[in-house]
Protein backbone atom coordinates (compact mmCIF):
# COMPACT_ATOMS: atom_id res chain seq x y z
CA UNK A 1 0.00 0.00 0.00
CA UNK A 2 0.96 3.35 -0.57
CA UNK A 3 2.36 5.24 2.57
CA UNK A 4 1.00 8.47 2.83
CA UNK A 5 -1.96 10.46 0.68
CA UNK A 6 0.56 13.02 -0.55
CA UNK A 7 2.47 10.78 -1.84
CA UNK A 8 0.30 8.52 -3.00
CA UNK A 9 -0.28 10.16 -6.20
CA UNK A 10 3.31 11.06 -7.09
CA UNK A 11 4.46 7.66 -6.58
CA UNK A 12 1.97 5.89 -8.27
CA UNK A 13 2.32 7.49 -11.49
CA UNK A 14 5.81 6.97 -10.79
CA UNK A 15 5.64 3.37 -10.72
CA UNK A 16 3.28 2.98 -13.45
CA UNK A 17 5.08 5.09 -16.08
CA UNK A 18 8.78 4.49 -14.95
CA UNK A 19 7.71 0.56 -14.44
CA UNK A 20 5.86 0.58 -18.06
CA UNK A 21 8.73 2.14 -19.69
CA UNK A 22 10.95 -0.04 -18.35
CA UNK A 23 9.41 -3.30 -19.65
CA UNK A 24 8.97 -1.43 -22.84
CA UNK A 25 12.48 -0.96 -23.70
CA UNK A 26 13.67 -4.61 -22.37
CA UNK A 27 10.93 -6.08 -24.35
CA UNK A 28 11.94 -4.09 -27.35
CA UNK A 29 15.31 -5.02 -26.83
CA UNK A 30 14.68 -8.82 -26.87
CA UNK A 31 12.69 -8.18 -30.25
CA UNK A 32 9.18 -8.38 -28.63
CA UNK A 33 6.13 -6.32 -28.58
CA UNK A 34 6.88 -3.24 -26.26
CA UNK A 35 3.31 -3.31 -25.57
CA UNK A 36 3.42 -6.51 -23.88
CA UNK A 37 6.13 -5.60 -21.62
CA UNK A 38 4.03 -2.77 -20.24
CA UNK A 39 0.54 -5.13 -19.04
CA UNK A 40 3.16 -6.99 -17.69
CA UNK A 41 4.29 -4.30 -15.40
CA UNK A 42 0.72 -3.89 -14.02
CA UNK A 43 1.04 -7.82 -13.34
CA UNK A 44 4.29 -7.37 -11.48
CA UNK A 45 3.12 -3.97 -9.43
CA UNK A 46 -0.07 -5.45 -8.79
CA UNK A 47 -1.61 -7.82 -5.51
CA UNK A 48 -0.66 -11.07 -7.28
CA UNK A 49 3.00 -10.23 -7.21
CA UNK A 50 4.90 -7.07 -5.52
CA UNK A 51 1.65 -5.74 -4.09
CA UNK A 52 2.90 -2.02 -4.63
CA UNK A 53 -0.30 -0.97 -6.73
CA UNK A 54 -4.31 -1.91 -6.50
CA UNK A 55 -7.10 -0.91 -8.82
CA UNK A 56 -8.06 2.35 -7.53
CA UNK A 57 -10.30 5.53 -9.15
CA UNK A 58 -7.13 7.48 -10.09
CA UNK A 59 -5.38 4.58 -12.10
CA UNK A 60 -8.64 3.87 -13.59
CA UNK A 61 -9.35 7.44 -14.69
CA UNK A 62 -6.01 7.82 -15.83
CA UNK A 63 -6.44 4.65 -17.82
CA UNK A 64 -9.88 5.49 -19.01
CA UNK A 65 -7.87 8.96 -20.15
CA UNK A 66 -5.24 6.98 -21.89
CA UNK A 67 -7.66 5.12 -23.73
CA UNK A 68 -9.41 7.32 -25.45
CA UNK A 69 -6.26 9.90 -26.29
CA UNK A 70 -5.13 6.22 -27.93
CA UNK A 71 -8.37 6.09 -30.02
CA UNK A 72 -8.62 9.82 -30.74
CA UNK A 73 -5.00 9.64 -32.36
CA UNK A 74 -5.91 6.21 -34.01
CA UNK A 75 -8.98 8.50 -35.57
CA UNK A 76 -6.54 10.70 -36.88
CA UNK A 77 -4.98 8.89 -38.85
CA UNK A 78 -7.81 7.47 -40.77
CA UNK A 79 -9.92 9.28 -43.44
CA UNK A 80 -13.62 9.15 -42.85
CA UNK A 81 -14.12 8.02 -46.63
CA UNK A 82 -11.50 5.64 -46.41
CA UNK A 83 -12.90 4.01 -43.15
CA UNK A 84 -16.74 3.71 -44.87
CA UNK A 85 -15.14 1.91 -48.10
CA UNK A 86 -14.50 -0.75 -45.38
CA UNK A 87 -17.96 -0.64 -43.63
CA UNK A 88 -19.30 -3.04 -45.64
CA UNK A 89 -16.65 -5.98 -44.95
CA UNK A 90 -16.48 -4.33 -41.37
CA UNK A 91 -19.91 -5.29 -40.49
CA UNK A 92 -19.58 -8.60 -41.88
CA UNK A 93 -16.24 -8.93 -39.34
CA UNK A 94 -18.25 -7.61 -36.29
CA UNK A 95 -20.91 -10.02 -37.24
CA UNK A 96 -18.86 -12.81 -37.40
CA UNK A 97 -16.71 -11.99 -34.53
CA UNK A 98 -19.93 -11.69 -32.65
CA UNK A 99 -21.88 -14.50 -33.16
CA UNK A 100 -18.80 -17.41 -33.32
CA UNK A 101 -17.61 -16.17 -30.16
CA UNK A 102 -21.01 -16.10 -27.87
CA UNK A 103 -22.00 -19.11 -29.40
CA UNK A 104 -18.71 -21.01 -28.70
CA UNK A 105 -18.64 -19.21 -24.63
CA UNK A 106 -22.23 -20.65 -23.77
CA UNK A 107 -21.31 -23.89 -25.12
CA UNK A 108 -17.80 -24.42 -23.28
CA UNK A 109 -19.46 -22.79 -19.69
CA UNK A 110 -22.36 -25.63 -20.41
CA UNK A 111 -19.69 -28.00 -21.34
CA UNK A 112 -18.32 -27.30 -17.64
CA UNK A 113 -21.65 -27.70 -16.24
CA UNK A 114 -22.02 -23.86 -15.30
CA UNK A 115 -25.40 -22.40 -14.93
CA UNK A 116 -27.64 -21.43 -18.12
CA UNK A 117 -28.04 -17.70 -17.05
CA UNK A 118 -24.24 -17.71 -15.90
CA UNK A 119 -22.73 -19.42 -18.98
CA UNK A 120 -25.14 -16.74 -21.33
CA UNK A 121 -23.25 -14.05 -18.95
CA UNK A 122 -19.98 -15.59 -19.49
CA UNK A 123 -20.53 -15.49 -23.51
CA UNK A 124 -21.60 -11.86 -23.63
CA UNK A 125 -17.96 -11.04 -21.97
CA UNK A 126 -16.38 -12.77 -25.12
CA UNK A 127 -18.10 -10.77 -27.68
CA UNK A 128 -16.51 -7.18 -27.67
CA UNK A 129 -13.19 -6.19 -28.85
CA UNK A 130 -11.21 -4.05 -27.08
CA UNK A 131 -9.65 -2.06 -30.12
CA UNK A 132 -7.12 0.16 -27.95
CA UNK A 133 -4.94 -2.73 -28.00
CA UNK A 134 -4.74 -2.99 -31.44
CA UNK A 135 -4.59 0.49 -32.47
CA UNK A 136 -1.61 0.76 -29.92
CA UNK A 137 -0.22 -2.22 -32.11
CA UNK A 138 -0.65 -0.95 -35.13
CA UNK A 139 -0.49 3.03 -35.05
CA UNK A 140 3.08 2.20 -33.57
CA UNK A 141 4.02 -0.03 -36.79
CA UNK A 142 2.51 2.97 -38.74
CA UNK A 143 0.11 0.72 -40.39
CA UNK A 144 -2.66 2.37 -39.62
CA UNK A 145 -3.77 3.17 -43.27
CA UNK A 146 -3.29 -0.68 -44.21
CA UNK A 147 -6.94 -1.98 -45.66
CA UNK A 148 -7.04 -4.41 -43.23
CA UNK A 149 -6.35 -1.73 -40.55
CA UNK A 150 -8.86 0.33 -41.69
CA UNK A 151 -11.54 -3.11 -41.04
CA UNK A 152 -10.09 -3.82 -38.14
CA UNK A 153 -11.41 -0.18 -37.08
CA UNK A 154 -14.06 -0.33 -38.43
CA UNK A 155 -15.39 -3.26 -37.28
CA UNK A 156 -14.99 -2.51 -33.86
CA UNK A 157 -16.70 0.63 -33.82
CA UNK A 158 -19.86 -1.56 -34.94
CA UNK A 159 -18.89 -4.01 -32.77
CA UNK A 160 -19.24 -1.80 -30.27
CA UNK A 161 -23.08 -1.37 -31.17
CA UNK A 162 -23.39 -4.99 -31.40
CA UNK A 163 -22.41 -5.88 -28.65
CA UNK A 164 -24.80 -3.08 -27.32
CA UNK A 165 -27.42 -5.41 -28.31
CA UNK A 166 -25.96 -8.66 -26.99
CA UNK A 167 -25.56 -6.87 -23.13
CA UNK A 168 -28.71 -5.25 -23.30
CA UNK A 169 -30.73 -8.49 -24.23
CA UNK A 170 -28.72 -10.63 -21.88
CA UNK A 171 -29.10 -8.21 -18.95
CA UNK A 172 -33.16 -8.16 -19.72
CA UNK A 173 -33.27 -11.71 -19.68
CA UNK A 174 -31.32 -12.02 -16.39
CA UNK A 175 -33.80 -9.79 -14.71
CA UNK A 176 -36.64 -11.68 -16.20
CA UNK A 177 -37.82 -8.65 -18.65
CA UNK A 178 -36.77 -7.66 -22.45
CA UNK A 179 -37.52 -4.58 -22.78
CA UNK A 180 -37.95 -5.31 -27.12
CA UNK A 181 -38.84 -1.30 -27.70
CA UNK A 182 -36.69 0.63 -24.83
CA UNK A 183 -33.63 -1.40 -26.54
CA UNK A 184 -34.50 -0.68 -30.10
CA UNK A 185 -34.45 2.78 -29.30
CA UNK A 186 -31.34 2.44 -27.52
CA UNK A 187 -29.77 0.21 -30.50
CA UNK A 188 -30.79 2.78 -33.12
CA UNK A 189 -29.63 5.77 -31.46
CA UNK A 190 -26.23 4.10 -30.82
CA UNK A 191 -26.65 3.45 -35.19
CA UNK A 192 -27.49 6.89 -36.00
CA UNK A 193 -24.91 8.37 -33.91
CA UNK A 194 -21.50 6.30 -35.08
CA UNK A 195 -22.85 6.50 -38.68
CA UNK A 196 -24.13 10.34 -38.61
CA UNK A 197 -20.51 11.74 -37.22
CA UNK A 198 -18.69 8.78 -39.67
CA UNK A 199 -20.26 10.68 -42.45
CA UNK A 200 -20.97 14.19 -41.85
CA UNK A 201 -18.24 14.93 -39.40
CA UNK A 202 -15.42 15.71 -41.43
CA UNK A 203 -17.34 18.21 -43.38
CA UNK A 204 -18.98 19.90 -40.05
CA UNK A 205 -15.21 20.33 -39.05
CA UNK A 206 -14.31 21.79 -41.93
CA UNK A 207 -17.30 24.80 -42.65
CA UNK A 208 -16.21 25.06 -38.07
CA UNK A 209 -13.24 24.84 -37.81
CA UNK A 210 -11.47 27.97 -39.03
CA UNK A 211 -14.27 30.47 -37.93
CA UNK A 212 -13.80 29.32 -34.66
CA UNK A 213 -9.67 28.60 -34.86
CA UNK A 214 -9.89 32.31 -35.96
CA UNK A 215 -11.84 33.96 -33.29
CA UNK A 216 -9.62 32.40 -30.29
CA UNK A 217 -6.26 34.01 -28.86
CA UNK A 218 -5.56 31.15 -26.35
CA UNK A 219 -2.24 29.21 -27.19
CA UNK A 220 -2.13 26.06 -29.63
CA UNK A 221 -6.34 27.08 -30.34
CA UNK A 222 -6.68 24.33 -33.08
CA UNK A 223 -5.67 21.71 -30.33
CA UNK A 224 -7.99 23.24 -27.76
CA UNK A 225 -11.00 23.11 -30.02
CA UNK A 226 -9.82 19.11 -31.16
CA UNK A 227 -9.71 18.42 -27.67
CA UNK A 228 -13.10 20.18 -26.60
CA UNK A 229 -14.57 18.05 -29.88
CA UNK A 230 -12.83 14.66 -28.36
CA UNK A 231 -14.69 15.15 -24.87
CA UNK A 232 -17.86 16.48 -26.14
CA UNK A 233 -18.26 13.46 -28.38
CA UNK A 234 -16.96 11.19 -25.74
CA UNK A 235 -20.45 12.38 -23.92
CA UNK A 236 -22.94 11.97 -26.57
CA UNK A 237 -21.90 8.36 -27.65
CA UNK A 238 -22.00 7.32 -23.78
CA UNK A 239 -25.55 8.98 -23.76
CA UNK A 240 -26.28 7.35 -27.72
CA UNK A 241 -25.44 4.52 -25.95
CA UNK A 242 -22.08 3.39 -27.26
CA UNK A 243 -18.68 3.52 -25.52
CA UNK A 244 -16.93 6.76 -24.64
CA UNK A 245 -13.42 5.42 -26.77
CA UNK A 246 -16.09 5.54 -29.97
CA UNK A 247 -16.35 9.14 -29.69
CA UNK A 248 -13.16 9.78 -29.13
CA UNK A 249 -12.37 7.57 -32.41
CA UNK A 250 -15.48 8.94 -34.44
CA UNK A 251 -13.26 12.85 -33.29
CA UNK A 252 -10.47 11.95 -34.26
CA UNK A 253 -11.42 10.99 -38.01
CA UNK A 254 -13.53 13.95 -38.04
CA UNK A 255 -10.72 16.13 -37.19
CA UNK A 256 -8.21 13.72 -39.67
CA UNK A 257 -8.63 15.64 -42.96
CA UNK A 258 -8.71 19.15 -41.48
CA UNK A 259 -6.11 19.62 -38.31
CA UNK A 260 -2.48 20.82 -38.96
CA UNK A 261 0.35 18.57 -38.28
CA UNK A 262 0.89 19.99 -35.05
CA UNK A 263 -2.56 18.62 -33.12
CA UNK A 264 -1.39 15.15 -34.47
CA UNK A 265 1.88 15.99 -32.53
CA UNK A 266 0.43 17.04 -29.80
CA UNK A 267 -2.16 14.50 -29.37
CA UNK A 268 0.61 11.92 -29.72
CA UNK A 269 2.19 12.91 -26.83
CA UNK A 270 -0.46 13.16 -24.19
CA UNK A 271 -1.57 9.40 -25.53
CA UNK A 272 2.52 8.14 -24.80
CA UNK A 273 1.66 9.98 -21.31
CA UNK A 274 -1.52 8.11 -20.74
CA UNK A 275 -2.04 5.04 -22.26
CA UNK A 276 0.66 2.84 -20.15
CA UNK A 277 -2.44 4.04 -17.28
CA UNK A 278 -4.60 2.21 -19.54
CA UNK A 279 -2.56 -0.79 -20.33
CA UNK A 280 -0.84 -1.12 -16.62
CA UNK A 281 -4.22 -1.30 -15.04
CA UNK A 282 -5.15 -4.76 -17.43
CA UNK A 283 -1.94 -6.07 -15.70
CA UNK A 284 -3.35 -4.75 -12.20
CA UNK A 285 -6.57 -7.22 -13.06
CA UNK A 286 -4.67 -9.81 -13.81
CA UNK A 287 -5.84 -12.80 -11.13
CA UNK A 288 -3.26 -15.94 -10.57
CA UNK A 289 -6.16 -17.15 -7.89
CA UNK A 290 -8.49 -18.34 -10.70
CA UNK A 291 -5.63 -20.85 -11.45
CA UNK A 292 -5.37 -22.38 -7.81
CA UNK A 293 -9.07 -24.09 -8.41
CA UNK A 294 -8.08 -27.06 -10.54
CA UNK A 295 -11.96 -26.70 -12.29
CA UNK A 296 -12.22 -23.07 -12.48
CA UNK A 297 -7.93 -23.51 -14.11
CA UNK A 298 -9.10 -25.81 -16.70
CA UNK A 299 -12.72 -23.76 -17.23
CA UNK A 300 -9.87 -20.32 -17.90
CA UNK A 301 -8.29 -22.31 -20.08
CA UNK A 302 -10.97 -23.03 -22.05
CA UNK A 303 -12.82 -19.95 -22.27
CA UNK A 304 -8.98 -18.45 -23.17
CA UNK A 305 -8.72 -20.64 -26.08
CA UNK A 306 -12.83 -20.64 -26.99
CA UNK A 307 -11.94 -16.74 -26.72
CA UNK A 308 -9.03 -16.63 -29.16
CA UNK A 309 -9.89 -18.94 -31.81
CA UNK A 310 -13.39 -18.02 -31.73
CA UNK A 311 -12.94 -14.50 -32.29
CA UNK A 312 -10.39 -15.30 -34.88
CA UNK A 313 -12.43 -17.96 -36.76
CA UNK A 314 -15.61 -15.74 -37.18
CA UNK A 315 -14.12 -12.01 -38.01
CA UNK A 316 -11.44 -13.68 -40.28
CA UNK A 317 -14.28 -15.91 -42.29
CA UNK A 318 -16.17 -12.67 -42.78
CA UNK A 319 -12.87 -11.34 -44.59
CA UNK A 320 -11.70 -13.80 -46.93
CA UNK A 321 -13.46 -11.79 -49.89
CA UNK A 322 -10.30 -9.62 -49.26
CA UNK A 323 -8.15 -12.19 -49.44
CA UNK A 324 -6.27 -14.60 -47.18
CA UNK A 325 -3.58 -12.77 -45.95
CA UNK A 326 -5.55 -9.92 -45.08
CA UNK A 327 -8.44 -11.84 -43.55
CA UNK A 328 -5.53 -13.75 -40.73
CA UNK A 329 -4.82 -9.93 -39.75
CA UNK A 330 -8.14 -8.77 -39.43
CA UNK A 331 -8.86 -12.27 -37.26
CA UNK A 332 -6.26 -11.17 -35.28
CA UNK A 333 -6.79 -7.55 -35.17
CA UNK A 334 -9.99 -8.59 -33.46
CA UNK A 335 -9.12 -11.55 -30.85
CA UNK A 336 -7.93 -8.47 -27.56
CA UNK A 337 -10.77 -8.14 -25.08
CA UNK A 338 -9.37 -6.27 -22.67
CA UNK A 339 -11.18 -4.06 -20.16
CA UNK A 340 -14.61 -4.72 -22.16
CA UNK A 341 -14.86 -8.82 -21.28
CA UNK A 342 -14.37 -7.55 -17.07
CA UNK A 343 -16.82 -4.49 -17.45
CA UNK A 344 -19.99 -7.28 -18.58
CA UNK A 345 -18.35 -9.61 -16.19
CA UNK A 346 -18.81 -6.98 -13.42
CA UNK A 347 -22.61 -6.50 -14.72
CA UNK A 348 -23.33 -9.96 -14.28
CA UNK A 349 -22.06 -10.40 -10.44
CA UNK A 350 -23.67 -7.13 -9.41
CA UNK A 351 -26.99 -8.81 -10.56
CA UNK A 352 -26.21 -12.29 -9.00
CA UNK A 353 -25.83 -13.92 -11.93
CA UNK A 354 -22.14 -15.02 -12.21
CA UNK A 355 -20.02 -15.95 -9.11
CA UNK A 356 -16.73 -14.93 -8.31
CA UNK A 357 -14.93 -17.68 -9.51
CA UNK A 358 -16.32 -17.32 -13.07
CA UNK A 359 -15.49 -13.72 -12.70
CA UNK A 360 -12.15 -14.73 -12.66
CA UNK A 361 -12.34 -16.77 -15.23
CA UNK A 362 -13.26 -13.48 -17.23
CA UNK A 363 -10.75 -11.47 -16.10
CA UNK A 364 -8.09 -14.03 -16.99
CA UNK A 365 -9.52 -14.34 -20.27
CA UNK A 366 -9.53 -10.50 -20.56
CA UNK A 367 -5.80 -10.15 -20.11
CA UNK A 368 -4.70 -13.36 -21.30
CA UNK A 369 -6.35 -12.30 -24.84
CA UNK A 370 -4.82 -8.75 -24.49
CA UNK A 371 -1.45 -10.14 -23.56
CA UNK A 372 -1.25 -12.42 -26.44
CA UNK A 373 -3.18 -10.19 -29.20
CA UNK A 374 0.11 -7.92 -29.99
CA UNK A 375 2.49 -10.87 -30.31
CA UNK A 376 -0.09 -12.40 -33.03
CA UNK A 377 -0.58 -9.63 -34.77
CA UNK A 378 3.07 -8.46 -35.05
CA UNK A 379 3.24 -12.06 -36.41
CA UNK A 380 0.19 -11.57 -38.92
CA UNK A 381 2.03 -8.15 -40.40
CA UNK A 382 5.51 -9.74 -40.87
CA UNK A 383 4.93 -11.23 -44.52
CA UNK A 384 4.08 -9.08 -46.92
CA UNK A 385 3.52 -5.03 -47.76
CA UNK A 386 1.41 -2.65 -46.42
CA UNK A 387 -1.03 -2.12 -49.22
Amino acid sequence: MLPDRALAVPLAMLLVYGGAKLLAEIFGRLGLPEIVGEILAGVLLGPQVLGWLEPGTILTVLGQLGIMFLLFRAGLEVKSSELLESGLVGLGVATGGVIVPFLAGWAIARAFGQPQMESIFLASAMVATSVGISAHVLAGKGLLHHRASRVILAAAVIDDVLGLLVLAGVSGMADGRVHVLNLGLTIAMAAAFTTMIAIWGSRAVRGLFPRMQSRMRVANAEFTISLILLFALAVLAVHAGVAAIVGAFLAGMALSETVEERVHTLTQGVAELLTPFFLVGIGLNFDFNTLTNPATMWLSIAITAGAIISKFVGAGAAALPMGFRDAIRIGTGMIPRGEVGVVVAQIGLSMGVMNHSVYGVVVFMSATTTLVAPWLLSLAYRTGKSE
